[in-house]
């Protein structure tokens, strides 16, 4: 199996490959894995497919094609050595963006076969995949040469174009018809050893093929039968080209002319296969279809498979079935295509979360409409609205997906940036802060104030009202929490206010009670201290009078005293009196001792009571 390198969509092939097999009494057969390769080549591809006798030295050319000196297998007896068809991928010398694709056939004629239909089978299939068909010749082009092409007359038998409906069997094409589905025709004549002069003038190697398809003309069955082939020639393939090849080496040479250096062989060659080569790389177009489709290498492989399996069925290909299916492939992959770009252009264009939905649906609009356009591009019938649907199933798909994308990524933003916002709030959660009388209005008063930081916050999407709405409903147990809360420690505050009312009202009256208890202890203290002072006042009052008394009582002696000796001394003047005057003075004398007594009593009486009085007061 060949051995592969690939890159995105190109694909480099180490050596050929096996496209369609071969095999004697089973017919023809595509390769699965060749298919595989071809489904991985997603470029145009540039089909370049040799045809002719078997041992003609086919394969070298392609080789030289290809770049290389080997590759296709050039064997070196008489025996054909290439069986079915091989396909060689490489990219393309000139062509940026396209993989040359080369097709080496088994060789035409094969006496070892002995089975002309399959010769036949494997021309028109290499005519049928190719944008350019080299028909690998040798000597000259002369009669016999032409009729070696006979596979030509029998494409329209091989081949049809259309199916009619109601009809189990394709219509057989004009050549006209068929001419746009055909690739270009290319001449290779080996071994060339004329000159190139017609009527003793020099032609040009195009002008000697253009003469060896003249027509001959004039009705006979002969030249009928000479002017048959020349036709078909030139209607099927109306692009033609014509390359001459002088022998490449010696005839020992031959025999390993793959191995053989350029210093070896004949320069004339080196410079006509340098011509050849150079003219199919750059004018060979890539392969396409009717409409002007581009043919990729999935595109390929599905042709080769659809035509085989028409010859395999016994059938002959039909060209409008290939088509369908290959339209079926090509649409498909369009539709594919068209809706990656779609979400390309889609990730490329679009900054997650977008501010508005409405922003994000003109942005679906504007991809859509390039969506559409790249698909216009990329079909290739005018029946295509069943696949247009399919993409337009598949873009709003991806429209939903995306905004379902661009809600979350807003989701996920809203939430971040709360998140980051309502920290500090956390923070005073933890640490009690809310959980105090009047809390509730704090904790409403921060949140408030978070809501208009977060508001304020840019590109955050489609869901920022929700995500808030969410948050603040993930909030309102918190708060409901904090609100009863708050109302438990008020009322608990107001009882302890009260308690403290009491208290202090209490403590107010124990402190009133105190001070008129301290007041009564005062003034108590204080008549005590006016008892004792007055107590001491009268003791000293007391003693006072007591000495004033003992003084008084002493006067009183003294005057007592005093008065005893006056009365005595009355008592004696008296006596004395009496004896001196007698009883002269009788009955005044009585009179004058009552009136005496008096006197001297009175002052004694008086003496008394105001001593009596004084210590009366002493005591009171």
């Amino acid at each position: 199996m060949a051995a592969l390198t690939s890159a995105a969509s190109v694909v480099e092939m180490e050596e050929p490959m096996c496209l369609v097999e071969n095999h004697a009494g089973q017919g023809l057969a595509v390769r699965q894995d060749a298919l595989q390769v071809l489904a991985n080549i997603t470029q145009p591809v540039v089909v370049v497919a040799v045809a002719g006798l078997y041992r003609s030295g086919k394969s070298y050319l392609m080789n030289r094609l290809a770049g290389r000196r080997t590759g296709f297998s050039l064997g070196s007896s008489v025996q054909a050595h290439t069986k079915g068809i091989w396909m060689w991928c490489v990219p393309h010398p000139l062509r940026a963006g396209h993989t040359l694709l080369l097709l080496d056939t088994e060789g035409l004629g094969d006496v070892e076969k002995g089975d002309t239909k399959n010769d036949t089978w494997i021309f028109v299939l290499a005519v049928l995949l190719s944008s350019t068909l080299i028909y690998n010749g040798k000597g000259t082009i002369d009669q016999q040469a032409l009729e070696n092409l006979h596979y030509v007359l029998t494409l329209a038998e091989c081949v049809k174009l259309t199916k009619s409906p109601g009809e189990s069997g394709a219509q057989a094409p004009a050549a006209a018809g068929l001419a746009p589905f055909l690739p270009t025709f290319v001449w290779a004549v080996r071994d060339f050893m004329l000159r190139l002069e017609a009527d003793g003038q020099e032609i040009s190697e195009d002008e000697y093929l253009e003469n060896a398809l003249k027509l001959r003309g004039g009705g006979s069955p002969e030249a009928e039968r000479y002017d048959r082939l020349r036709e078909c020639m030139r209607q099927f393939f109306p692009e033609r080209r014509c390359f001459l090849f002088d022998q490449p080496a010696s005839k020992r040479d031959l025999q390993h002319l793959e191995e053989l250096p350029d210093d070896r062989m004949d320069p004339e060659f080196l410079r006509q296969l340098e011509k050849f080569c150079s003219y199919i790389w750059e004018s060979s177009a890539p392969k396409t279809i009717p409409s002007g489709c581009k043919v990729t290498g999935e595109m390929l492989g599905t042709l080769a498979q659809t035509y085989v399996d028409a010859i395999q069925s016994g059938a002959v290909p039909c060209l409008e079935s290939a088509v369908a299916a290959l339209a079926e492939l090509r649409n498909s992959a369009a539709v594919r295509e068209a809706a990656v770009l779609y979400r390309e252009l889609l990730e490329q264009r679009a900054e997650l979360p977008t501010e508005t939905a409405e922003e994000l649906l003109e942005l679906h609009e504007q991809c859509q409409k390039e969506t559409l356009q790249l698909f216009a591009e990329r079909t290739i019938t005018d029946d295509v609205e069943r696949f247009r649907e399919e993409l337009l199933r598949q873009v709003e798909a991806a429209k939903l997906e995306f905004c379902s994308r661009n809600e979350e990524a807003s989701r996920e933003k809203c939430a971040a940036a709360l998140q980051e916002l309502s920290r500090e709030m956390e923070q005073r959660i933890d640490g009690g802060v809310y959980f105090v009388p009047g809390g509730h209005q704090l904790f409403l008063g921060d949140q408030q104030a978070l809501v208009e930081r977060y508001r304020a916050l840019p590109g955050k999407g489609v869901k920022a009202d929700a995500v808030l709405q969410e948050f603040l409903r993930d909030k309102e147990p918190l708060a409901r929490s904090i609100c009863s809360s708050g109302r438990a420690l008020m009322e608990k505050d107001e009882q302890i206010k009260d308690l403290q009312a009491q208290n202090e009202k209490a403590e107010q009256e124990r402190e009133a009670e105190r001070k008129r208890e301290a007041e009564r202890l005062r003034r108590m203290e204080d008549r005590i201290r006016g008892y004792e002072k007055a107590e001491k006042e009268r003791e000293a009052e007391r003693e006072r009078a007591a000495e004033k008394l003992q003084k008084m009582g002493n006067w009183a002696r003294r005057f007592e005293e005093k008065v005893l000796r006056r009365r005595k001394r009355l008592d004696e003047g008296k006596q004395k009196f009496h004896f001196e005057g007698g009883h002269r003075r009788g009955g005044f004398q009585q009179q004058d001792t009552r009136r005496n007594w008096a006197a001297a009593i009175v002052p004694v009486l008086g003496t008394a009571l105001v001593v009596a009085i004084f210590a009366l007061r002493l005591v009171l």
